[in-house]
């Protein structure tokens, strides 16, 4: 009998969270037709997220286009759209997901942020 020697690949570690910002495919379909019609240009411009103060949990985020990025933010490209962050709000929001749901009672943005420590029922403040 011949003996061999197999080779096994050590486990993978555990899945760790993902780094920076995440866009689901809802959001970003709704993100293109919103920069369309706001003549937003896709090469220059994008939407940006932020963190400011207040809302009913102390924090509350923010959702706007931007023409271009500015110098210190963070961008993150999803194929033709693109993601600003700004530093400060960066703390807040590396990890979390941006979703588009729409159903009969509401439709909007909905912000999956593994770093909120709790939420109001507007689903737009956090602590």
């Amino acid at each position: 009998m011949e003996d061999t020697l197999k080779t096994v690949a050590p486990p993978a570690p555990p899945s760790a969270p993902p780094k920076g910002i995440q866009v689901t495919d809802n959001a970003l379909k709704k993100i293109r037709s919103a920069m369309v019609k706001e003549n937003v240009s896709p090469e220059q411009g994008g939407l940006r997220l932020g963190v400011q103060g207040g809302g009913c949990s102390g924090l509350s985020y923010n959702v706007r286009f931007d023409t271009q990025p500015r110098e210190r933010d963070r961008v993150f490209q999803f194929g033709d759209v693109r993601v600003f962050v700004d530093p400060k709000s960066f703390i807040y929001l590396h990890g979390m997901t941006l979703d588009y749901q729409e159903t009969l009672m509401q439709q909007g943005f909905v912000f999956v942020n593994p770093n909120s420590t709790k939420s109001c029922g507007c689903g737009s403040s956090f602590s």
